[in-house]
This record gives C-alpha cells, sequence and structure tokens, in this order.
C-alpha cells in the first residue's frame, strides 16, 4: 500500500497527467465560427495530456454520446460523473469505459451519501482520484458540519487508501450551500489535512481569495486536481460557468502559481450552464481544450 497522501502527487499508478485563454481573435461575428469542424480540428492529434475534459461538460448527454465525443475531439484524459454512470447503469457503463481505452482522471462523487460506491467505482476504472463535495451544513455550524464529515470519512479513508484511491474534497461556491459547506481553498486545504485527504481545487470558485498564490504553495501537497472554467463578472446565477478565456479570471497568474509550487496533475475542464448550453458541446469544449492548449504552451507545461 502507497502512503496515502505524498508531499507530490507522485505517478505511482498509470503515469499521472494542465489552460484559460481568449482564443485568437479571426475577425468574425462568431467565437465558434473561428474554428473548423470538431472532426477535422481533432482527428489527427491527441489533446495535451495534462488537459481532462470532465462528463460534465457535455451534462445532457449520456455514456455513449461522450464516449463517440472523446474520440472524436482526440480527448484521452476524462472525468467521470458518478450521476451519469448511475442513470446509465453502473456495470454496464464501467465495461464501456474500460473498453473505450480513455484514461480516467477522476471520478466526481454525488456526495458523501454514496462516497463508498463511488470509492469501488473509481477503483474499478483506476482513476486518480475521487472527487467529493461535503455536503449541507445546514443548521449546523461550519465546525459542527466539519465533525461530522470526519465521521463520516472514519472507514471510507482508509477503504480508499487500500484501493489506491485518492479522495479529494472539493471546495464549492458559496451560493451552493445546498452540496458544500466548505467554500474557500484555504478552508478546503485546512480540512483536507485534518481529515488526511486531498483537495480539488475548483478555480471557478477560489480565484478572488486573498494571498491565492500563498495558499496554494502552502497547501500544493494536498491539491490532487485542477478544475478549470471561466467566470464573467457581473453573473448572478450559478452554475453559469464560461470557457476559458471568455470572462475575467486571470488563468496565467493562477495557473503559473500551481506550476511554480510543483503541481503535477491534471487540469479538469468542468463547464455547464446556459452559456455552454447555447454554444453547443461540440463547439465550447473544443474551443476551451484550444484554450488551455495554448496557455499550457505560454507556461511551458
Amino acid at each position: 500500500m502507497r502512503s496515502t497522501w505524498p508531499t507530490r502527487w507522485s505517478c505511482s499508478r498509470r503515469a499521472r497527467s494542465c489552460c484559460g485563454v481568449r482564443p485568437p481573435s479571426c475577425g468574425r461575428s462568431s467565437a465558434s465560427a473561428c474554428y473548423p469542424p470538431l472532426t477535422a480540428r481533432r482527428s489527427d492529434r491527441s489533446v495535451h495530456p495534462r488537459i481532462s475534459v470532465s462528463a460534465i461538460s457535455t451534462y445532457t448527454w449520456d455514456l455513449d454520446r461522450d464516449i463517440e465525443f472523446w474520440a472524436a475531439a482526440g480527448v484521452t484524459n476524462v472525468g467521470v460523473s458518478m450521476a451519469k454512470l448511475n442513470a446509465y447503469g453502473v456495470e454496464r457503463g464501467l465495461r464501456l469505459l474500460l473498453d473505450s481505452g480513455v484514461h480516467i482522471g477522476n471520478v466526481i462523487g454525488t456526495g458523501t451519501s454514496g462516497l463508498a460506491a463511488s470509492v469501488d467505482v473509481a477503483s474499478e476504472l483506476d482513476a486518480d482520484c475521487l472527487v467529493f463535495t461535503t455536503g449541507r451544513a445546514a443548521p449546523r455550524t461550519w465546525e459542527e458540519a466539519a465533525d461530522a464529515l470526519a465521521r463520516t470519512l472514519v472507514p471510507l479513508v482508509p477503504r480508499a487508501a487500500e484501493l489506491d484511491v485518492p479522495l479529494a474534497l472539493e471546495h464549492t461556491n458559496s451560493l451552493r450551500a445546498d452540496v458544500g459547506f466548505v467554500h474557500s481553498l484555504r478552508d478546503a486545504i485546512d480540512l483536507a489535512r485534518t481529515l488526511d485527504i486531498g483537495v480539488c481545487m475548483e478555480i471557478n470558485a477560489c480565484w478572488g481569495e486573498r494571498a491565492l498564490a500563498d495558499t496554494i504553495a502552502a497547501g500544493i501537497d494536498r491539491i490532487r486536481l485542477v478544475q478549470l472554467s471561466d467566470y464573467v463578472i457581473g453573473t448572478l446565477s450559478t452554475p453559469d460557468r464560461a470557457v476559458p478565456g471568455d470572462g475575467d479570471i486571470p488563468f496565467d497568474r493562477i495557473l503559473g502559481s500551481l506550476l511554480a509550487a510543483g503541481y503535477a496533475g491534471a487540469f479538469d475542464l468542468e463547464l455547464i450552464g446556459p452559456r455552454i448550453e447555447a454554444e453547443g458541446y461540440e463547439e465550447a469544449v473544443p474551443r476551451a481544450v484550444h484554450a488551455v492548449e495554448l496557455l499550457l504552451a505560454r507556461l511551458g507545461a
């Protein structure tokens, strides 16, 4: 059994496989018009191995369509949604995913209530990590909710370690108090240290935090995955994410801090909301991939 939380994300399982610039202007009236058809753009090469595409980004599609899309787009590193897998049929979905040849960078759980089953699924898929949210706190205090979470995880942390499945606690937008009570990266890292687990850094929910670069540097040993999408200032609802480069998040600075701190994992595109639905997955996802590829090239990753 390996150490559960190495000081850096090791590559002890399969090779662990990094996002956001405005696409080059071509003078056309729409962003999607700047790009050739998906199959022409991607069929001859694979996406950068540090870029992962979450199944959340194609929210209304089933696994059959996801896998067809990933193959056409050259996507080889993906995130799997437990909600989507449950709807499809777990055993059938596992066979489909394993036969597809994609690398499962992460599994997104459905909350703490289904965490035990999610651990088993992540193990079957040889996923790099299992991401989960904490569940709501109300009517408890933050501290009471944290204590309750610790009790829930008592049997699960050693089980996940035995199966070589790193757990990654995801902090959430404060508007999503229905799914989580940890709303900052700093709190997520502090709580993860107490629980002896890892963290999924959701850039969309922490990009404006005080001393973010310092938090990243101090907590890099806990960061298992980085989720990526853009935020347009003035957005008043959630989820309403944007393709990286279409909004206001300073990705160059944030990803630069992560790389400087030694982050060696994947950058997971998790696109969701009316902007993505309006553009269409076939255009929004490849455009996001292209944006992060340009950024990674600039950052030398």
